[in-house]
């Protein structure tokens, strides 16, 4: 979500020259978009997150018959040997992969969200509690 409304932002803000950018390739782009603190608006944010989350339900729904697998960033991050399974699942020759995409969110998110202890508190007990201690 974070770097959704950073990208959202960027959109309309274009740091870069006057040019908008959905991925960074350096870390001094990186460093601009990172000095973007979003605002989350905590009296919706429950009723977004069960949308999202409706909204993905859906897509999984619509694609239940097309062969599929869940590959999540998070996941790449940890583990970039994922892609070698991506790989195996399209059937596509294994070849070292590398991308040239800078990480902008990195740490805590009481860094990178300017209202964190409200969103905390919107989120604490809920089944969304365990987005707060995420690493990013």
């Amino acid at each position: 979500m974070v770097s959704l409304l950073a990208n959202s932002y960027d959109r309309y803000a274009k740091l870069f020259n006057g040019t908008h950018k959905s991925h960074v390739h350096s870390p001094a782009e990186a460093e601009a978009l990172l000095k973007f603190k979003p605002f989350i608006d905590s009296s919706s944010l429950m009723n977004d997150l069960k949308e999202m989350e409706l909204t993905a339900a859906k897509a999984l729904e619509y694609f239940r018959s097309t062969r599929h697998i869940f590959l999540y960033y998070e996941d790449l991050i940890r583990d970039p040997t994922k892609l070698v399974d991506v790989q195996k699942f399209l059937k596509v020759p294994l070849m070292k992969l590398t991308s040239r995409q800078v990480k902008i969110h990195q740490g805590s998110l009481t860094e990178l969200i300017w209202n964190w202890d409200e969103v905390n508190k919107t989120l604490q007990g809920t089944t969304y509690e365990s987005f707060l201690g995420a690493d990013y």
